[in-house]
């Protein structure tokens, strides 16, 4: 390998480990409760997700008073990097968004998401709460 192959290999290892190592982080931060306002037509409601961890899997189970649904199980929740997804195929319902980061890389803020239901988009933020506020 010449040196311009290696400085590349090197460049793209550490690359990749920042972005594991903030991936790594992102997922220990998303753990617990996070909470926002879902606003669908006229009608504002409370939303939460709780994250856990399930052996080296994250799970999530949602609540909102205002849809009468206090710890359903999701169907799935994949974490890709700092991208979320949770789906719940029961209620036709699929909620993505991005962990906005603290500037030192170590703490999510809060979560930017959007709610997807029946056709219909609402977006949503979660700020992380100690327990569901309702």
């Amino acid at each position: 390998m010449g040196l311009f192959s290696n400085l590349r290999l090197a460049a793209f290892c550490l690359a990749f480990g920042s972005l594991s190592q903030a991936a790594e982080v992102a997922n220990e931060n998303l753990l617990g409760s996070w909470e926002g306002p879902l606003v669908i037509g006229r009608e504002n409601v409370n939303l939460a997700f709780t994250f856990t961890l399930e052996g080296e899997k994250i799970s999530a189970s949602m609540t909102s008073s205002g849809l009468g649904i206090y710890g359903m199980p999701a169907d799935s929740v994949t974490v890709d990097g700092r991208r979320l997804s949770i789906r719940i195929p029961r209620l036709d319902l699929e909620f993505t968004g991005v962990m906005r980061m603290a500037e030192s890389g170590n703490l999510v803020l809060r979560i930017d998401g959007d709610w997807f239901q029946y056709s219909e988009m609402v977006p949503v933020v979660l700020l992380p709460v100690e327990k569901p506020s309702f």
